[in-house]
């Protein structure tokens, strides 16, 4: 959920999407390997996996997936944290899922923005709620409209007022975020709806103007140079008809994260967005991820994203705010993922010769 919209314009908006499963045109192979052969598997903290996984593993409709359930839930109620990497090499096998492919692991995260309830000279850019008429018809008006017209006025129509158009801007890429208010306290928002028309790549069209070449192009350059230059910025920004609404998320507590495609909160460094079309939504998943900075740990895909596609591609949340933001930003890194499968399951997918 909180990545199927930001991936969309991510992929285009950095010119660095990755090549599908049926771009590449390879077939889809599994391999079922030991646990022995995951790197760093024993080092990890399979306990802090298993309660990640207890966040949804009770939404899995299988009865395979709900009897682990079970054992899993009477494992942490028995106070069992050091059996929680025996649960996982007691009922799963490690599947290597491979579509032809190399891996890519990408980073998200939950952006915060400064923020009031009510319009100021400092807090002048609202955070709309979807119109009746949007929901009614698709495409709804461009961008452009929206934004320099009445037709969103008086409406009551504002969750929120915020002091910086180009966070807002990325706030619809992320599809969900907090604001934090100037009285205290904050605003948890989520995605809410669109206006129907397809994204236009700012970064993209900041290459076909000569501004940057591809390879330059990321978020902070995109909000650096937007900011620097206010006048063409913002006509920049304009550039992309797509227009995200918003509506106020109330029941999450402040210490969980956003809520992902299984409708429940994602958490930081231990959940992953996936492509469900290889990876089960709840899976366990083992990340070897490697570039500057090595990471091998238990994940579990509990979100999804337009560009996370195929068996070896993956994001990883980082968790809210600016440090998260910058650290997600920088991954863009190799390595694998292996799947981790209730048995009968992993066996079935096996090649007859296995």
């Amino acid at each position: 959920m909180i990545s199927t919209l930001r991936d969309v314009f991510r992929a285009a908006a950095l010119a660095g999407a990755a090549m599908t499963a049926s771009d590449a045109g390879a077939e889809t192979t599994y391999k079922m390997l030991d646990f022995s052969q995951l790197d760093g598997w024993e080092q990890d903290n399979h306990a802090d996996a298993l309660k990640v996984f207890l966040e949804t593993c009770m939404d899995l409709k299988d009865q395979d997936w709900q009897n682990l359930c079970a054992v899993a839930q009477s494992q942490v109620q028995a106070g069992g944290a050091a059996g929680a990497r025996s649960f996982f090499e007691l009922f799963f096998r490690p599947v290597m899922i491979e579509d032809g492919t190399p891996a890519l692991f990408t980073g998200y995260f939950e952006p915060e923005l400064d923020g009031s309830r009510y319009r100021s000279s400092r807090y002048r850019y609202p955070v709309y709620k979807m119109p009746p008429e949007a929901k009614r018809s698709s495409p709804w008006l461009p961008r452009r409209a929206i934004l320099n017209s009445d037709v969103m006025q008086g409406r009551g129509l504002e969750i929120a007022w915020v002091d910086d158009p180009v966070e807002l801007f990325f706030l619809q890429i992320q599809g969900s975020g907090r604001i934090r208010l100037n009285g205290g306290g904050s605003v948890r928002v989520g995605y809410g709806g669109a206006n129907g028309h397809p994204y236009r790549s700012i970064g993209t069209e900041m290459v076909r103007r000569g501004i940057y070449n591809a390879h330059q192009v990321s978020a902070q350059v995109i909000k650096s140079w937007v900011r620097r230059n206010p006048v063409d910025g913002h006509e920049l920004l304009l550039h992309n008809p797509s227009y995200v609404f918003f509506r106020e998320i109330r029941k999450i507590r402040p210490s969980k994260g956003p809520l992902g495609a299984m409708n429940r909160s994602v958490t930081t460094l231990r959940s992953l967005a996936v492509d469900p079309k290889f990876t089960p939504l709840g899976a366990p998943v083992w990340m070897e991820k490697d570039g500057e900075t090595k990471m091998r740990r238990l994940m579990i895909a509990q979100d999804t994203g337009s560009a996370i596609k195929g068996a070896q591609r993956a994001d990883v949340f980082y968790g809210t705010g600016d440090a998260a933001g910058q650290a997600a930003g920088r991954l863009r890194d190799p390595g694998r993922m292996v799947v981790l499968l209730p048995i009968q399951r992993a066996f079935a997918l096996l090649p007859d010769e296995f």
